[in-house]
């Protein structure tokens, strides 16, 4: 589980952790999953006001560390080059969504 974690990592950084990740639940084969609570840029049915937040913690990354917000496509992007066959988006903590991602 990783909880606020790849939003401070740059796109590289982010795979290799999400690739150590795979790493570790392929043991179990198809039955592990990573679960990530993290936030999803420009989910549908977002609020205005949840969308400026997140821009504002977008910000906020670029400058105190290496790493940023992301936008649904972007975390399938780093998925699928980590090595991942799928994952579910679930919005379900106001800013914070829940990912869950399968070998």
């Amino acid at each position: 589980m990783l909880q606020l974690v790849l939003h401070a990592y740059s796109d590289e950084e982010s795979i290799k952790v999400l690739k150590k990740c795979k790493e570790a639940i392929s043991k179990k084969g198809k039955e592990g999953k990573v679960i990530i609570i993290d936030i999803v840029v420009g989910e549908k049915n977002e609020n205005h006001v949840l969308t400026e937040a997140k821009l504002f913690y977008d910000m906020l990354m670029m400058v105190v560390v290496t790493g940023r917000e992301r936008e649904e496509k972007e975390w399938e992007k780093l998925f699928l080059e980590a090595g991942f066959s799928h994952y579910k988006i679930t919005n379900i903590f106001g800013l914070r969504s829940l990912i869950e991602v399968y070998p």
